[in-house]
């Protein structure tokens, strides 16, 4: 499938493996192409973001990816779904972190120590991401699979990720609205 990368997709997914390895993470997640995203420029995704004022807003958002990755990778609408059921993540987080120090339930805190000499691989969510990237391609009726539709698939891929675009703008609608120019009312 790589080879239907475009230069900017391509150097999108190196750049989340650079973020992967900087985190200590044994898979690249969705995550860590959006964190990918908000260090590239000049893209057609890195483009969208600007327009929807994400570019200016990059702090936050890794504010945000931070905190999820505390919570071990659960959105806020699975902490929600979790509080349902009596559970407070938030306090076990706390208990946790306390124990064992700041951040212990990421995945970054449970890969120290790995010393293989390996690359991380894809984890599912960023799979999921780069098949439905696929997919958003084909239904443009692009040949090519560009940073673009890796943008695209971030947002409608479940899970922390794109639940930071959206709640900072960046919903499948509106950058789909600013990427080709229609909403979903014009299909």
């Amino acid at each position: 499938m790589f080879e239907r990368f475009t230069k900017d997709a391509r150097a999108l997914v190196q750049g989340a493996f650079a973020q992967a390895e900087e985190d200590g993470a044994r898979s690249v997640g969705a995550g860590h192409l959006l964190l990918a995203l908000l260090d590239t420029e000049g893209g057609r995704a890195s483009r969208a973001l600007s327009a929807l004022g994400l570019a200016e807003r990059r702090d936050s958002i890794r504010r945000a990816l931070g905190e999820a990755r505390r919570r071990a990778g659960l959105s806020r609408a699975d902490t929600d779904a979790l509080a349902g059921l009596g559970i407070d993540v938030s306090e076990i987080v706390a208990r946790v972190e306390e124990a064992h120090g700041v951040g212990a339930m990421s995945e970054s805190s449970r890969a120290i120590g790995r010393r293989d000499g390996r690359r991380p691989g894809f984890g599912r969510d960023a799979k999921d991401v780069l098949e439905r990237a696929l997919r958003a391609a084909v239904g443009h009726g692009d040949r090519h699979i560009g940073d673009e539709h890796l943008l695209l698939a971030l947002t409608v891929t479940p899970g922390a990720a794109a639940e930071v675009l959206a709640e900072h703008g960046a919903t499948y609608e509106a950058v789909r609205r600013v990427l080709y120019g229609v909403t979903a009312e014009a299909e």
